[in-house]
């Protein structure tokens, strides 16, 4: 019997990067590079969980989804971010992961202390973000395997569906104008740390959720 095809990771993939690499890379390679070792264990333990096993499997990934873009909300409110990404408010997902735990009639996470200081600068406001939108690429794979649960865009993966311009096409937006941004070495370090420290945040979700 051949072997069964991994799953996909959450986020977008990882690469490892040599000093040099590092020095010409873009910021948003350099990003990706910096959080590989959080990145990769978050991609680990969610699919450790079998979040494609069943619907109640899956309703327990939309929970996890659920608290992070609810702890991220504030940050599709800024100024800032919205001068750099005008279509800032379309790449909101809470209303939709919203949606998707209605249909499978369950009930929506208790409230919580959000793990997003706030107000954030510019850099770690960026960092937080990038995690969103990585997970919004990834999603488009996801979505396909939540098929073989009956579901889809009207109905219980509306989160997932890539938006009609495409989401390679969003992420690209995205980088670019991460790329664009000016920033200092220290500003960068912030966003960097930020980004892992939005990983960390989703597993610490992940195992509230999965324990």
């Amino acid at each position: 019997m051949a072997a069964a095809p991994a799953e996909p990771a959450l986020y977008s993939r990882i690469f490892t990067m040599t000093d040099t690499a590092i020095l010409d890379a873009t910021r948003s390679q350099r990003l990706k590079a910096a959080t590989r070792d959080s990145h990769n264990a978050l991609d680990k333990r969610i699919m450790a969980g079998d979040i494609f096993a069943n619907r109640a499997q899956f309703a327990r990934f939309l929970r996890v989804q659920y608290r992070f873009h609810r702890d991220i909300e504030a940050l599709y409110a800024s100024p800032e971010l919205g001068a750099l990404l005008p279509d800032l408010d379309e790449r909101r997902r809470l209303p939709q992961i919203a949606r998707d735990l209605a249909d499978l009639e369950q009930a929506l996470p208790a409230p919580a202390a959000s793990a997003v200081p706030a107000p954030l600068p510019l850099p770690a406001a960026l960092g937080w973000l990038y995690v969103a939108e990585g997970s919004n690429l990834g999603g488009t794979i996801l979505f396909k395997m939540a098929a073989r649960l009956g579901l889809d865009a009207g109905f219980g993966a509306r989160h997932l569906a890539a938006h009609p311009d495409g989401a390679a096409r969003h992420w690209r937006e995205f980088t670019a104008a991460l790329d664009g941004v000016a920033l200092t070495a220290e500003q960068e370090q912030l966003m960097i740390d930020a980004a892992d420290a939005a990983f960390r945040s989703v597993h610490g979700h992940v195992e509230l959720e999965f324990a």
